[in-house]
């Protein structure tokens, strides 16, 4: 492999390597029945690890837009802004905390003593976890938030000329949340891993296609300037001058 396609898999790979982390930790997100049962050190692991991830997986859906800066790219990195910021404050508190409170009271010598205070944080209708009433949460509106962040990212990047297959797989990928209603199995691996997919693939096929001859080269700080075509002039030259004439021998010159 040449070292334009090492770096290329680089590129990709560090891309895809959030969504895809974050897609294994979902995979094995305990679902738990009744929350003083809670595998407690599985569920802080989880959780702990899951909160920079968020983040990292917003700035890698935000790496494939690149230069574009029509109104769909900005939709796009609103979006994720608010996926990244409603999921990390949604993650600490019905995540590490609700996940501290049950490690405290499976600890102490009454578990039962502690199910009011674990409900109120689960059930909060802000930072806790979605009630059956689908009562709006950090997590209602993180979900929805990605929906709109991979959408708009898609058509962004198939006004500039990207494959049309990754783009329906990253607009796809980002309503699983929302499908599913969870971010533990089957809806948090689904997402994050078509999202790790549809990165990988983006970022190959940008890096890897070739350059038009007919496209200008990159010039973000406008250095390389286009020089306007040399005109040639034709500039007037005297006429050949005509022969002298012979110049007559000396009268000492021998024949």
């Amino acid at each position: 492999m040449d070292a334009l396609g090492r770096r290329t898999l680089a590129k990709a790979g560090l891309g895809a390597v959030p969504p895809l982390l974050l897609a294994v930790l979902a995979y094995f997100h305990p679902q738990p029945q009744d929350l003083l049962k809670l595998d407690v050190e599985s569920w802080l692991f989880v959780h702990y690890a899951q909160i920079p991830l968020f983040p990292l997986v917003a700035l890698s859906i935000a790496a494939l837009l690149g230069h574009c800066r029509d109104l769909t790219a900005t939709v796009s990195r609103v979006a994720l802004f608010v996926f990244a910021v409603s999921f990390v404050a949604f993650d600490a508190a019905a995540g590490a905390v609700t996940g501290i409170l049950v490690q405290a009271a499976q600890a102490s010598s009454d578990p039962e003593s502690w199910r009011a205070a674990i409900d109120t944080v689960w059930w909060h209708p802000i930072f806790g976890q979605v009630r059956q009433g689908h009562i709006p949460s950090l997590a209602a509106i993180g979900a929805a938030s990605l929906s709109i962040a991979t959408v708009a990212a898609a058509l962004s990047l198939h006004r500039a000329g990207r494959p049309a297959v990754p783009l329906v797989l990253l607009a796809l990928s980002g309503f699983g949340l929302q499908v599913f209603n969870t971010q533990a199995w089957p809806g948090g691996p689904l997402t994050f891993g078509g999202i790790a997919l549809a990165v990988a693939w983006l970022q190959w096929q940008g890096e890897r296609a070739p350059v038009r001859a007919s496209d200008p080269p990159d010039d973000p700080l406008g250095i390389m300037q286009r020089r306007a075509p040399i005109e040639r002039r034709r500039y007037w030259r005297p006429a050949a001058e005509p022969p002298k004439e012979a110049r007559p021998l000396s009268k000492w010159s021998t024949d």
